[in-house]
């Protein structure tokens, strides 16, 4: 009986060589070369998709309040609070319902902007342009009852569409 060797080039042929492992890395590059853009497209076509809902669900809190009070919220002081509390034949506001507060509340919480240069903010700007007010997210005109993303002209989608169009 004797001993047997161990067979040195079966541990050679166990691992992989310096330039298999090299191909495999320039192919995972490549991949991700291709990948990466469309990932990044997804998630601007997914934030254009986000502001046309935020539009559509204030935009109709609005016009439930104006079917229960005759007019659109009063201004931008109280717009919050007139949508997202209970209130009054006149539109005075309470965080909870009893006696004359019994409308509302038409929307939960002012959605964020999801676009632009003031993403991520809620605050209501009315008076200037669109655009035109840094610290919010949302342009309202109690006039016209008409409420716009408070971004600037220039600022559009991937397809070269405003993102403010009203």
């Amino acid at each position: 009986m004797g001993c047997s060797k161990p067979n040195r080039r079966s541990k050679i042929d166990a691992g992989f060589s310096l330039v298999e492992l090299v191909i495999v890395i320039v192919i995972i590059g490549i991949l991700a070369a291709i990948a990466v853009p469309r990932f990044q497209q997804g998630v601007k076509e997914a934030d254009a998709a986000a502001l046309i809902s935020n539009l559509r669900t204030l935009r109709r809190a609005m016009e439930l309040y104006k079917a229960e009070h005759g007019k659109y919220p009063d201004d931008i002081d109280t717009f919050e609070v007139q949508l997202t509390q209970y209130t009054d034949a006149a539109g005075n506001a309470s965080p909870t319902r009893t006696g004359a507060f019994v409308y509302g509340p038409y929307i939960s919480k002012i959605p964020p902007l999801p676009v632009g240069n003031n993403a991520g903010k809620t605050e209501i700007a009315g008076g200037a342009l669109p655009g035109a007010v840094a610290t919010a997210g949302w342009w309202y005109d109690k006039d016209r009852g008409e409420l716009r993303a408070n971004l600037a002209d220039d600022q559009v989608d991937k397809k070269g569409v405003r993102f403010n169009l009203r």
